[in-house]
């Protein structure tokens, strides 16, 4: 309960800043919203770079708790800038680049935690039933923007969030502590004590990486992951560039309450079934089979109502079904890896994703000149990879959870 009450916290904060930051995406045009995401990239390799600089000489005590504290800052400096700047462009891209950058390291840093709580086995039974906090927090955290954007406000959303981000450092201390009383877990080898600390070299995250293939596959699953989402959004959001910012703020809200109540409904009935009845890799590869039906109708009727109803099933899947099965993927690493190269994989290397597969798409909307159906016919390709890539990846992972077990 305490682990859903921690990333209940997280997204309740994430989801009030999103739509913020996706109603200003449609005042860009294709080209310009691609050095935003390029700009993210390197934003995003020099904050995971700093990030294993500053671990490596931290105890582990604080660091889960530091992250938190300076997020929340600097949304409050945010909200400074934008009261005293006013509707600044400069301003709307750094916050874009920045909320991108937060969108994968405020979940990449919860699950690092988690996966050092609990063991393997716990983490196949619960780690569902914790990923329903996300799901919970994402349904709360739009119902401020979606309904109140105009009375309360986009810069006042920003201090809401930054409060938000503050309250989970009472969650981790506790949970550290019951990581042995009640878990169980000595061995996990995930102690937030004064005595543990990581490796010196704050670039080991990347040589990890580089090194170890079973990391290499799931970052070649992740830059497929974000093509589809890269796709989709694009298009999303060029069809609301006719509406006002608050309106934009309003839809994207909208979208996301939709996406997180169906979030919600399969992850309380289904993800736990499909990870322990049918395995890894059918947990991984269901969502991209899903996605080539779903860019298959987008090719028929390429309307807005429909694109957006194939971005709530994307996300709602990946919630539900495709994030905590990835995230059962690192309860096999020690601790050095969870903590300094899973946010080059949940980071770096999905920034890169975004990167390349934006101007790509740019590529193909500017240059090849494809209209939608041309772009869902190309992104059905991709999920057809992409649900290789699952397969492979989850029989890698089932086949060297069985190796160890004889060992045992």
């Amino acid at each position: 309960m305490l682990s859903f009450g921690f990333v209940f916290v997280l997204m309740s904060a994430y989801f009030i800043l999103r739509p913020v930051r996706d109603s200003l995406s449609s005042n860009w045009t294709d080209e310009q919203l691609s050095w935003l995401w390029t700009s993210t990239f390197f934003v995003s390799l020099i904050a995971v770079s700093i990030y294993g600089a500053v671990i490596s000489r931290l105890r582990l005590r604080v660091i889960v708790p530091s992250v938190y504290v300076f997020f929340a800052l600097t949304f409050v400096a945010f909200y400074v800038a934008g009261r005293t700047l006013g509707e600044n462009d400069l301003v709307n891209r750094a916050y874009y680049v920045w909320l991108s950058v937060f969108s994968l390291y405020h979940l990449s840093v919860f699950w690092t935690f988690m996966s050092g709580l609990y063991n393997k086995e716990q983490a196949k039974r619960l780690f569902a039933v914790i990923a329903m906090g996300a799901t919970a927090g994402a349904l709360i955290g739009p119902i401020l923007p979606t309904f109140f954007a105009d009375e309360i406000g986009n810069l006042n959303l920003l201090l809401i969030a930054a409060v938000l981000l503050m309250l989970p450092i009472g969650f981790i201390i506790r949970l550290e502590h019951l990581r042995i009383s009640d878990l169980g877990n000595e061995d996990v080898q995930s102690d937030l004590s004064d005595k543990q600390v990581l490796s010196h070299n704050p670039l080991s995250g990347f040589k990890t990486f580089i090194s170890s293939p079973y990391l290499l596959a799931i970052g070649l699953f992740i830059i497929f992951y974000v093509s589809m989402s890269t796709f989709v959004y694009f298009e999303l959001r060029k069809m609301m560039g006719d509406f006002d910012p608050e309106v934009r703020t309003q839809i994207w809200g909208g979208i996301d309450l939709a996406v997180n109540s169906l979030t919600f409904i399969i992850g309380l009935f289904a993800t736990g079934r499909i990870a322990s009845r049918f395995g890894m890799p059918t947990t991984l590869a269901l969502i991209p089979l899903l996605m080539i039906g779903g860019w298959a109708v987008v090719a028929l009727s390429p309307v807005l109502a429909v694109m957006a109803g194939l971005q709530i099933a994307r996300r709602a899947g990946n919630y539900a079904v495709t994030r905590p099965g990835r995230e059962i993927l690192f309860t096999a690493v020690d601790a050095d890896t969870r903590f300094k190269a899973k946010p080059v994989v949940d980071i770096v290397v999905y920034r890169g994703g975004d990167m390349l597969t934006a101007w790509f798409y740019t590529f193909l909307t500017t240059t090849v000149a494809l209209g939608t159906a041309g772009i869902a016919a190309v992104a059905a390709v991709l999920a057809g990879i992409w649900a290789g890539a699952g397969v492979f990846l989850g029989r890698k992972y089932e086949r060297n959870d069985t190796m160890k077990r004889h060992k045992e």
